[in-house]
C-alpha cells in the first residue's frame, strides 16, 4: 500500500487539531486566494499517535506536522488560499503496521467514516485543492465520504497528494467519477513522502504552471 508514510504493500499516522476545524478555514498571511480553499486529509490529525513518532509525521519549521499538512501549506504560501482540515471521528492506529492493516480493511469493506470538519462557506471558494495520501493506490475511505457529502459543480478541483511510490495511482480519474460536475484538473502535485519537506520550490514550479 503506498500511502502516507506506509510500504507499497497496498492501500495509511500524528495528531495535530489546530487547522481547519468544522467550517473554520484558515487565512493564509498574504496572497490574494478569497476564491481558493485548500481541503486536506492528514492522518496525523485524525490519529492517537504520538506525532513525532509516526511515520506520517515530518518536521517542518520546528513544528511535527502531517506529510499532507506540509504541502498544503506550501500551497498557501503560493497562492493565499484557506486551509481546511479534512477531519473524522475515526482515531487511526499509531502503529504503522496496524494502520496499514486498518486502512486495506477500510477500503475492502467501502467504508465511509464520519466527517467531523464541514465546509461550511462552499459557495465563496470556486477552486479546490483537494490533498491525500494514497492508500493501497486509492484514497482514503474518508476522502470518499468528502466527496459525496459536497458537490463541487461549476468548481475547479486540483488535487494533490503524498505516496510512497505509487504516485496518484487512478485516484484523479476516480474524483471525476464523483464529481461529474466540477472541472478536475489532471495535472496535480504529486510527490514521494520522503522528500515532502524539500518539496516546496517544486510545488511553486507546479502552481506557476497553473498559472499561479
Amino acid at each position: 500500500m503506498h500511502k502516507e508514510g506506509l510500504p507499497s504493500v497496498r492501500r495509511a499516522a500524528g495528531a495535530e487539531q489546530d487547522s481547519g476545524t468544522a467550517g473554520d478555514a484558515q487565512d493564509a498571511d498574504g496572497g490574494d486566494g478569497s476564491n481558493i480553499l485548500i481541503a486536506y486529509f492528514a492522518v496525523a490529525e485524525n490519529s492517537a499517535v504520538d506525532a513525532v513518532s509516526s511515520a506520517s509525521v515530518t518536521t517542518a519549521d520546528g513544528e511535527a506536522k502531517g506529510l499532507v499538512r506540509v504541502l498544503a501549506e506550501d500551497i498557501q504560501q503560493v497562492t493565499g488560499g484557506d486551509l481546511f482540515s479534512i477531519q473524522t471521528s475515526v482515531e487511526y492506529p499509531g502503529d504503522i503496521n496496524e494502520l496499514i492493516d486498518y486502512a486495506a480493511e477500510e477500503q475492502d469493506e467501502e467504508a465511509r467514516p464520519e466527517l467531523t470538519s464541514h465546509i461550511e462557506n462552499l459557495d465563496d471558494y470556486d477552486i479546490i485543492f483537494v490533498g491525500y495520501p494514497n492508500w493501497w493506490y486509492d484514497m482514503p475511505m474518508v476522502m470518499y465520504s468528502f466527496f459525496e457529502e459536497y458537490d463541487f459543480a461549476g468548481k475547479t478541483i486540483i488535487p494533490f497528494n503524498s505516496h510512497n511510490g505509487s504516485r496518484f495511482s487512478s485516484t484523479i480519474e476516480t474524483i471525476q467519477e464523483l464529481e461529474p460536475g466540477a472541472e478536475v484538473v489532471t495535472d496535480g502535485f504529486t510527490v514521494n513522502q520522503s522528500s515532502v519537506t524539500e518539496a516546496a520550490a517544486d510545488v511553486e514550479e507546479w502552481l506557476h504552471g497553473l498559472g499561479y
